[in-house]
């Protein structure tokens, strides 16, 4: 009689627990959560992907723009990679297309 180790008594064998879950529910689990995933997370990112580079492509002179970097300014030249915006009066700026976030109702230069 041991105060600090207790006694290990065997159990009968028809009475052991039942092993873990089945291959088969760890497959499905996994699946499940990669499908979560791109629901959740893969999916929008395309989504959204895939709407700045059609608005890229629509791109065209007189189109009134925000840069990523803050600038607003208006179209003057489309070329392959690059666009011209008309910031003031005789200030013209090259950017990369890629760097515009946003196509602006027409006359909100105007107003800003």
């Amino acid at each position: 009689m041991s105060f600090f180790i207790a006694e290990a008594l065997a159990q009968p064998a028809a009475a052991q627990t039942p092993a873990g879950p089945s291959l088969l529910m760890n497959v499905l689990f996994i699946g499940g959560l990669f499908l979560f995933m791109y629901f959740v997370m893969i999916r929008p990112q395309r989504k959204r992907q895939k709407e700045h580079t059609d608005m890229l492509a629509a791109l065209a002179k007189g189109d009134e723009v925000a840069t990523s970097a803050g600038l607003l300014g208006k179209v003057v030249r489309v070329e392959d990679d690059y666009i011209v915006l008309k910031v003031a009066e005789n200030v013209e700026l090259r950017f990369q297309k890629h760097a515009v976030s946003a196509v602006l109702p027409k006359g909100t230069l105007k107003s800003v």
